[in-house]
Order: structure tokens, then C-alpha cells, then sequence
């Protein structure tokens, strides 16, 4: 193939229906994109297809990790670039799914090429960041690199990385040199309007604690106490201070859906300025599912 097809977007705008709808139509098999779909046991509050639909269209990189264990987007790539190695030797198509755009763009752009983590300054980092709090440092790298505090998307792992090269170097990863991709990437992104986006988030925030949200996460944490990255997710943390008494189930539910829809907005923000070949697509539902086959068949002839 002379390029590899994505699919991003904003959080809740139909990525996953779409793959595994077409995925039933075409010869393709899914690379999530997802940084929380990784983790096992991560699963209504991720709205994760089910091991059925897995089984109907195969997914790369879903249900890899312990929720305990911690991703480098270094790590993802060579995931993700081995997944698509693997499906293209098969004579399938990979399509590369997902929201996170700090993956997507490392996949598609190349990585930095930053030194090797020092494991003594990250761990000053993480004491600073348990006393002065996690708004600090996210307005300490916003001065140096908006860009950079833009891609770690208040993620306390990403952003103790960015930090540490910023104090080590003096220069923020966004400017250190890129390392060419594997493959070429033709990109689709989801755009629809707000106005249809923002309710169904809030839609999709209450049937993911009427599914049973907050037993998911009890079972997690009694798993894993310690709140691993993995439970910072959307949801996950609104949820993980109800049940520590912080605040009621209702309000629990009303921080989540105020955290999707700013999570949307990032993303938003983030997709707007994708490089490389790009569509984007001012629609959704059935509407998205049209365009999204019109654009594979004139670019992919599928």
C-alpha cells in the first residue's frame, strides 16, 4: 500500500462503530489508536468493542497492558508499526483508529529524538508534582512549549517526561529532530458539529454508569490500590472519588461529563492542526459512515 489509512477524531464521534462496521464490509483489522484501550479490565468507561465484535474484526493493541503498567508512546509505536507490518504481510488492510492524537501524530510525523529518560530527575519531578500539583507544572510547560503541553494533555506520565528533557536539555521535545516513519499515512478525521457531538457525550456519560461504571472501577481498585495512571482516565477518576467519598454519585457523574466534553475540546483543537494528508468530515452517524466509504474507495480503491 502506498499509505496507511487513519481514522481519528473527537471522543465520541463514531470512530469505533464506523471500524467495526466497515471492518464487516472490507478486508481490514483495526490499530487502536486509544491510549486507555490498551489496558484490560479498562472497559464500559472506555466504551471498548466486546471480544465478539473482536472476533467479527480483528483489533491490534486493545487489552495489552495491566492497568498497573505504563505506555511510552516510543513503546506504542513500535506496537503499532509491528501490528501493521503484520496485517499487510497477511494481505489485509490496517486501519488505524483512535482519539489520542499524540500517538497518531508520532506514528505518522516520527518521534523525537530525545535522550534516555534520567530516572533521578523524574523522580523529583513526581515529588513536585505531589506537592505543588499537577496545574504547577502544566503552566511551567505551557510557558516553555505550548505545543508540548498541548500533546501531554494534563497526563502527569507525558508531562514529567516533557519537564525532565526541558530542565536536562533546555529544549522541549517538540523541537528535537524527528526520526523518519515506517510507513506513509493518509488521515480522515471526524468533524462534526458540537452542537451534535456534546449531547451524546452526555448520553453516553450516564449509560456508561448505568452499565455498571462504578463496579468496574471498585473491582480495579481493589486490584490495584495504588491508582495507577491507567485510573486517571475520563471517568475512571470521577468515579475513584466518589467512591473515596469526595463528593456524591451525582456529582461524580457531573464532573465526567464536564471532563468529555473538555477532553473533546482538546482534541478538537489538536486535530484542527493535523499535517499530512488529511480530510476532514463535517458529519456523523450515517452521514459519516457514507463519507468515511466514498473517501476509502477513492483513495484505497475499496
Amino acid at each position: 500500500m502506498e499509505a496507511i489509512p487513519v481514522l481519528a477524531g473527537p471522543t465520541g464521534s463514531g470512530k469505533t462503530l464506523l471500524a467495526l462496521r466497515l471492518g464487516e464490509e472490507l478486508p481490514l483489522e483495526v490499530v487502536s489508536a486509544d491510549a486507555t484501550m490498551v489496558y484490560r479490565g479498562l472497559d464500559i468507561g472506555t466504551d471498548k468493542p466486546s471480544p465478539e465484535e473482536r472476533q467479527r474484526v480483528p483489533h491490534h493493541l486493545v487489552d495489552i497492558l495491566e492497568p498497573s503498567e505504563a505506555l511510552s508512546v516510543v513503546r506504542w509505536v513500535e506496537l503499532a508499526e509491528a501490528a501493521i507490518a503484520d496485517i499487510l504481510a497477511r494481505g489485509k488492510v490496517p486501519l488505524v483508529v483512535g482519539g489520542t492524537g499524540y500517538y497518531i501524530r508520532a506514528l505518522s510525523q516520527g518521534l523525537p529524538t530525545l535522550p534516555p529518560p534520567d530516572p533521578e530527575v523524574q523522580e523529583a519531578l513526581w515529588r513536585e508534582l505531589e506537592e505543588r500539583g499537577l496545574e504547577t507544572l502544566v503552566a511551567e510547560l505551557s510557558r516553555v512549549s505550548p505545543e508540548d503541553a498541548l500533546r501531554v494533555d494534563r497526563n502527569p506520565r507525558r508531562l514529567v517526561r516533557a519537564l525532565e528533557v526541558v530542565r536536562r536539555t533546555g529544549t522541549p521535545p517538540a523541537r528535537f529532530p524527528l526520526r523518519p516513519p515506517r510507513f506513509a499515512y493518509r488521515k480522515l478525521v471526524l468533524w462534526p458539529e458540537r452542537t451534535w457531538l456534546f449531547p451524546k457525550l452526555e448520553e453516553r456519560a450516564r449509560r456508561q454508569f448505568a452499565r455498571g461504571l462504578v463496579e468496574e472501577v471498585k473491582r480495579l481498585l481493589e486490584r490495584y490500590p495504588a491508582m495507577p495512571t491507567a485510573l486517571q482516565a475520563i471517568g475512571y477518576k470521577e468515579v475513584v472519588g466518589y467512591l473515596q467519598g469526595a463528593y456524591s454519585l451525582e456529582e461524580a457523574l457531573a464532573r465526567d461529563i464536564r471532563a468529555v466534553k473538555a477532553y473533546a475540546k482538546r482534541q478538537y483543537t489538536w486535530f484542527r492542526h493535523e499535517p499530512g494528508d488529511i480530510t476532514y468530515l463535517p458529519r456523523g452517524g450515517e452521514e459519516a459512515y457514507r463519507g468515511f466509504r466514498d473517501w476509502l474507495d477513492l483513495h484505497f480503491g475499496l
